[in-house]
């Protein structure tokens, strides 16, 4: 890769390409990225929940009412004060739905988060996102506050079958921080917030499985398997811990299809499954 073409892609959004000069300062190294992950820092989205259609009875376990969403399957409780929020899933291997192309790539992310629901002023989020194409897999873990685009926390390794642990705490309603732990692994990233200029309500607590979007459309929908988020909970202003009894289901529904079948269980636990 030449190095004025490294150099305009770190530098977003500049119209004129800087002089070289011949060798770089001392200490000074230019790391270009992969050309995926590139796309993806400028374009990767998440939105807030996009209704489908009215609520039903769905005759699941969990015996509740579940809301029809274009891009959203879990559960969200919905309340007030809500200051973290956490969750651990088994990372799933996705595949291509049925009658899909080896060609394309298909997508899918799990996520824990507060507002998108009832408020979607701002979302503090973090998750993994899953990636198919033809026999290739791969993972992304990554942080966001919509309505920015979401990042990439850079080198953090994830692979089928690992024990992730997601949380997101907000501080205030325009500042937080987001940690996701490998447990199998042995390793944790995290990153902070501060000075957001779209404000959190602090009502809504998440456990997502998503349709993103890139380049302004969602992507491709992976079939996922089965995501279970475990330990799952929110802690309030008041001290509090609140499990996820009492949350709104979710369902991705596209084309009049229904695409996942999702319940709780106990106090903790949010099963998503691709149907």
């Amino acid at each position: 890769m030449k190095l004025t073409s490294v150099l305009s892609a770190i530098i977003l959004g500049a119209s004129t390409v800087w002089a070289l000069p011949t060798e770089l300062p001392e200490g000074v190294k230019l790391v270009p990225r992969e050309p995926r992950m590139q796309i993806r820092r400028a374009a990767r989205r998440t939105n807030p929940k996009i209704t489908a259609d009215s609520p039903t009875i769905e005759g699941s376990s969990n015996n509740s009412y579940v809301q029809y969403s274009t891009n959203w399957a879990g559960a969200v409780l919905i309340g007030s004060g809500y200051k973290s929020v956490t969750g651990t899933i088994i990372v799933p291997t996705p595949h291509r739905p049925s009658g899909g192309s080896t060609t394309t790539q298909y997508a899918a992310s799990a996520w824990v988060g507060i507002d998108g629901d009832t408020c979607q002023t701002a979302i503090l989020q973090t998750g993994v996102d899953f990636y198919v194409q033809g026999s290739t897999v791969s993972y992304d873990a990554w942080y966001e506050w919509y309505p920015n685009f979401a990042f990439t926390f850079s080198g953090f390794a994830i692979s089928a079958g690992d024990s992730i642990t997601m949380t997101a705490t907000a501080t205030s309603t325009s500042a937080g921080t987001v940690t996701i732990k490998n447990n199998t692994k042995g390793r944790t990233v995290t990153h902070s917030f501060s000075g957001q200029s779209a404000h959190l309500c602090e009502t809504n607590a998440e456990w997502i499985v998503e349709d993103f979007e890139e380049n302004g459309a969602l992507v491709p929908f992976a079939n996922f398997g089965t995501v279970a988020f475990t330990g799952s909970s929110v802690t309030t202003t008041s001290g509090s811990t609140l499990g996820v009894t009492g949350s709104t289901i979710l369902d991705i529904k596209q084309n009049n299809v229904v695409l996942t079948n999702c319940g709780t269980s106990g106090t903790s636990t949010v099963t998503c499954t691709y149907v």
